[in-house]
């Protein structure tokens, strides 16, 4: 399969490789990308334009950051397992806390008490399905299971066009969209990962 690496995995490469003879590690960056993201949490679960802009910025940065952890690791050799686990589990808290984050910022919306929930809803989905793609990926191998990318981007960018949906105030149709449309894309990944077990058994 030809796979073209994404834009922001190549432009973390560059951007990180000044730093492989420093003493920066691939989980400094990995905690970096915790932070940003707990601080973009934060600042949407304050229901205010300006704070939940920031939070949307914050989150495209740690988004991007999430790249930067494994770049550093590729560069230096220092893969390991426990720093892979860390960054997963860095990726499921992340997506988790970021809808919780909206959904309690739109408690006071028309969505009023539904909101959080909702919230929930999305995150542990989105969650899921990098669980679940990562389970696909123990079992056929990362080349094989990597999302469709056109022309450098992946399906999972589009959560970089959060900025957008934060300065159009477009935050409740997202919501909306995200826990509808996600649990519903979970529910497909595990079929395909049902599928693929039937086939290899």
């Amino acid at each position: 399969m030809n796979y073209e690496r994404p834009w922001d995995a190549r432009l973390a490469y560059y951007l990180i490789y000044p730093l492989r003879d420093s003493r920066i590690t691939p989980n400094h960056l990995t905690c970096l990308r915790l932070i940003f993201g707990v601080l973009a949490a934060i600042a949407l679960a304050s229901g205010n334009y300006f704070w939940s802009n920031i939070g949307a910025i914050c989150f495209v940065i740690s988004n991007f950051l999430d790249h930067t952890d494994g770049e550093l690791a590729r560069l230096t050799g220092k893969l390991s397992i426990k720093g892979h686990y860390f960054d997963l589990v860095s990726d499921a808290m992340v997506n988790i806390i970021l809808f919780m984050g909206i959904g309690t910022g739109l408690m006071h919306s028309n969505l009023g008490g539904w909101a959080l929930p909702m919230g929930i809803i999305a995150g542990f989905s989105v969650a899921a399905i990098f669980h679940i793609r990562h389970q696909i990926e123990q079992s056929v191998g990362k080349t094989q299971a990597r999302q469709p990318n056109y022309g450098g981007f992946e399906a999972e960018d589009v959560l970089y066009l959060l900025i957008i949906v934060t300065t159009m105030e477009w935050l409740t149709p997202f919501l909306i969209l995200a826990s509808v449309g996600a649990p519903l894309f979970s529910l497909w990944v595990w079929r395909e990962y049902s599928s693929l077990n039937n086939k290899t058994a």
